[in-house]
């Protein structure tokens, strides 16, 4: 088997969640490294997926939202410095891989699948390595995870929705 990880400079981890229901708070984690270990990246036949992402890296653009996110209230990061991934089943159709497993956030963990499409393959012109491409988008509900902290708006409504999309850009390459 192979291991494929994920370049850091040409991949993102990036998400939205509305704020007051009318406009949109986008973010992104800075620090992150998923695997995937196959015999073909391609086919991702027999594929195991790990994957890693240090929430102390969240960054909103504002650095009191950051450190509220960073806190107890969310991902409370000194206790919980990783929000995890790890597959139990991979299916693959086309150029859509649906892959099932555990995720785990601020120590709550539940079973969930994500589809991946495959972006295509390429040789990168610093040092002539195979790149493969991916990306996802998804939503997880917050709550599910444990992070239920909210403040009711005298309008109707919350301050920060359920919701989170998440839409992830990732390139692999053979582990070195």
């Amino acid at each position: 088997m192979t291991i494929y990880v994920s370049d850091a400079v040409h991949s993102e981890v990036e998400f939205q969640v509305k704020h007051m229901m009318v406009s949109k708070v986008k973010g992104s984690f800075e620090e992150f490294n998923f695997e995937v270990e196959t015999d073909n990246l391609e086919t991702f036949e027999d594929a195991t997926v790990k994957a890693e992402i240090e929430t102390a890296s969240i960054n909103t653009g504002n650095a009191d939202r950051d450190g509220h996110l960073k806190s107890g209230d969310f991902f409370d990061a000194e206790n919980n410095p990783q929000i995890t991934f790890t597959s139990n089943q991979v299916e693959k159709s086309g150029d859509t891989v649906k892959v099932t497993g555990d995720v785990t956030i601020a120590g709550v963990t539940k079973e969930k699948t994500f589809e991946l499409t495959y972006n295509g393959k390429g040789i990168s012109p610093m040092g002539g390595q195979e790149v493969h491409g991916f990306e996802a988008s998804f939503t997880i509900n917050r709550e599910e995870f444990g992070l239920t902290w909210n403040a009711q708006l005298e309008t109707g409504g919350v301050l920060v929705s359920r919701d989170v999309k998440v839409q992830l850009e990732l390139q692999f390459s053979e582990k070195q």
